[in-house]
């Protein structure tokens, strides 16, 4: 009897997958990554042509003994990682890893297995068209991973130096820091102006009312600011007190709306953002969920196609389900004579064979509700309403327009729509960045002549308004326009931004911090082509090069790596960490009289003297004046938990938090940023989640956030288990200078660790 051995990356997929080869094949799991360039300096060997020292993970090496021991009985070794590079490179590292590093070879066949959805159909098809491993593919992910090796471990030192130990600079993560501080300069640098609108609500003769809105006065078209202050707004709601309003024009046009494209993963997580407030993190981690497989009622299955693609292409199986189901559930008018097909936006789109989608569209949300959780529900459910909308036909909309004279000169517009048919939009209609755009109305029916009565005027001030900031979902989406980044990388960046405290997410928008605000100054400043955004969409498009065979990836390193050194070492004398860190005032020390300059410290930037060396000791909170009182506090947009009062932005020791403005009569307070979730439920009371938190003295923790009630907490960072040993419901990961990272039962009675 043949005995296959197959290896995928987690657990969840191999007992899915498992289920459909039968009894003639066994699967096992590496647990993602087995090797990776160590974390320290001289991992990538520049003197030999960017030879790259690759180590097997310390968690890896149970994983890959179990491989080796399994690996003795077997017929043949089967590759089933994931579809992209990062798939390829992880059964080329694993191969590696079991000793088959091109020099010895494995005496059994090893052939490559691809697919992009976990269903009996595509794993027998994927296992009856087996390849060999695609060393482009590979090249392009070390190359990738060389390149961030490259700026990290040279431009992170050099940040040490000149500002504070402990920083880090990434390849992608410098651009995206770029965009978020740029955009808070565009706002610092905003100066407000002040217009208004004048509208008018207008009455028919059947009683029923319109509002329209002044759009010329004295024959002149009016702009945006032509109406500047109250003044100029009385001086014309005077004159349409005494107008006579008639109906001048009705101009009616009919207008087509089509419907989105399906999924990609930039477009999935911009839309989980929107509709269901999920961060990216969360939106990938509930969607691999659904990808690996979920019993749902005839074991585990795939519920989604592979969740990293940028490609928006649809299988004629789902386009030919979907159309079944559009009929069945809306009726033939709501389909198609024929698919709609849709275009990659993304540049070089071609990771994955097709967009996200249903496995099986027939599986509603209705049916497979009832088993998965609330929130894998929300998204299966917004990723099927996507799929099946965007095969619906379009939507039909009258829309009017009426023009509307109420004096010689002075004419006024209103504006509706109406849908005569809804097409896609009555299953899905794609969320918006700007939730304060304008929606037009419906008008009653008005003809040319019809004599309207003066109902009220209603002049409003207006202010502009700065560009808004950024969050998750219109970050993902600038990043995807400029090329930068691929799909597994864009949650990750923006982790890494929060995680390394260079900004912060603020009612769900980026906000920079000092230190990300002074790095970013560095790098714009003195390494500009490296944080350029075409500089960096053009390393995207070189590593695509090499994927495709059409360039090699050592080159490449050569070109990048030569012109980068060199300004390096240059920067190292030109660059001063006061130049950095310190900037002058014109106030003086009131203690000592010398100068005044602001200061970056750990907790941000402060007032400190100049003539601190000579031992003058005076500094203050940057928000202090110069007598020591202390600005007033930031009203934020949190209510108070416990009296419903604002809570007002507070500057203390540890940091910003919030507090009630009902001080002292309520002393609530709270930390700024809410504590991170983990994803993992507390071990003793199964209710809560363990989340991220600090202590008084700054050290992170891990504990029940339904404290107090539970009191369960961990120094250590916590990792879904369970101990294979005393069977615990999680491990922690250790990590020490000479033993590396592993994983440890939190019971120290077990005993158990991962070395």
């Amino acid at each position: 009897m043949p005995n296959n051995l197959v290896i995928v990356e987690s657990p969840a997929k191999a007992k899915t997958i498992e289920k459909f080869l039968g009894k003639d094949y066994r699967v096992l799991a590496s647990y993602g990554h087995v090797r990776a360039l160590p974390s320290k300096q001289g991992s990538v060997d520049i003197e030999h042509d960017f030879e790259p020292k690759y180590a097997v993970l310390p968690e890896s090496k149970k994983h890959i003994d179990a491989i080796k021991r399994e690996l003795k009985d077997a017929d043949a070794l089967l590759l089933a990682t994931d579809p992209d590079r990062e798939g390829e490179a992880i059964s080329w590292h694993l191969l590696a890893a079991l000793g088959f590093d091109g020099k010895k070879k494995p005496e059994i066949p090893v052939r490559r297995v691809v697919f992009h959805e976990i269903t009996r159909d595509a794993i027998t098809d994927a296992i009856r068209n087996p390849r060999d491993i695609s060393l482009q593919l590979v090249d392009a992910q070390q190359a990738r991973s060389v390149l961030d090796y490259l700026v990290g471990f040279n431009l992170s030192p050099f940040l040490w130096k000149k500002i504070r130990y402990g920083l880090s600079a990434g390849r992608v993560q410098s651009v995206a820091l770029r965009l978020i501080c740029e955009r808070e300069k565009e706002i610092q640098a905003f100066r407000e102006q002040e217009y208004w609108s004048v509208d008018v609500l207008l009455e028919n003769g059947q009683k029923q009312t319109v509002t329209a809105r002044l759009v010329e006065a004295d024959g002149k078209k009016l702009g945006k600011f032509d109406i500047p202050d109250k003044a100029a707004a009385d001086g014309l709601t005077d004159i349409l007190s005494r107008g006579n309003y008639v109906v001048e024009k009705v101009t009616k046009s009919e207008r087509k709306r089509s419907p989105s494209p399906p999924f990609t993963t930039s477009t999935l997580q911009q839309e989980a953002a929107r509709k269901l407030g999920f961060s990216a993190k969360k939106t990938m981690s509930i969607a691999q969920k659904l990808y690996e497989g979920i019993d749902v009622g005839e074991g585990s299955v795939g519920l989604i196609t592979y969740m990293r693609t940028d490609s928006v292409v649809l299988s004629n199986q789902a386009l030919s389900e979907a159309k079944e189901v559009i009929q069945a559930l809306y009726g033939k008018e709501y389909t198609l004579p024929k698919p709609r097909f849709f275009k990659n936006r993304a540049k070089n789109a071609q990771e994955a064979h097709e967009a996200i989608r249903p496995t099986s569209i027939g599986k509603t949300p209705a049916e497979v509700k009832k088993y998965l959780s609330a929130e894998q529900f929300k998204l299966y459910e917004l990723i099927w309403k996507r799929t099946v909308a965007c095969q619906m036909a379009e939507a039909l909309l009258d829309q009017t327009s009426v023009d509307i004279l109420a004096a010689p000169g002075f004419r006024l517009r209103a504006a509706g729509t109406v849908i005569r048919f809804p097409g896609f939009m009555k299953l899905y209609i794609e969320g918006v960045d700007d939730e304060s755009e304008e929606k037009e109305g419906v008008l009653p029916p008005l003809s040319e002549g019809d004599a309207l009565r003066l109902v009220e005027l209603k002049p409003e001030q207006h202010f502009t308004q700065p560009p808004p900031r950024y969050t998750e979902a219109t970050l993902v989406k600038t990043l995807e326009e400029y090329g930068i980044g691929r799909p597994s990388t864009y949650a990750s960046i923006m982790n890494t931004l929060v995680e390394r405290k260079y900004a912060r997410l603020d009612k769900k928008r980026f906000i920079p911090e000092d230190v990300g605000m002074v790095v970013n100054d560095l790098l714009t400043k003195h390494f500009t082509q490296y944080v350029d955004y075409n500089f960096t969409a053009h390393l995207e498009e070189e590593l695509d090069h090499v994927s495709r065979g059409d360039k090699r990836w050592k080159p490449l390193l050569q070109e990048f790596w030569g012109p980068f050194s060199n300004l390096l070492k240059q920067k190292e004398g030109e660059v001063s960490k006061s130049e950095l860190t310190t900037e002058a005032t014109d106030e003086t020390c009131p203690n000592c009289g010398n100068k005044l300059v602001v200061k970056l410290g750990k907790r941000g930037r402060f007032i400190a003297c100049s003539g601190y060396k000579e031992g003058c000791t005076y500094t203050r909170n940057l928000d202090q004046g110069e007598k020591g009182e202390v600005a007033e506090p930031v009203l934020s947009e949190e209510a108070c938990g416990k009296c419903g009062k604002p809570m007002l932005i507070k500057d203390g020791r540890y940091g910003k938090y919030l507090a009630c403005s009902g001080y002292p009569e309520c002393k609530n307070i709270q930390p700024l940023v809410k504590p991170k979730g983990t994803g993992i439920t507390c071990p003793e009371c199964a209710q809560g989640e363990l989340t991220e938190k600090k202590s008084r003295y700054g050290k992170m923790f891990y504990s029940c956030n339904r404290y107090p009630d539970c009191k369960f907490a961990l120094w250590d960072l916590p990792v879904q288990g369970p101990c294979p040993k005393c069977g615990f419901p999680l491990l922690v990961k250790k990590v020490y200078k000479k033993q590396g990272e592993f994983l440890k039962c939190p019971k120290e009675e077990c005993g158990y660790k991962s070395i």
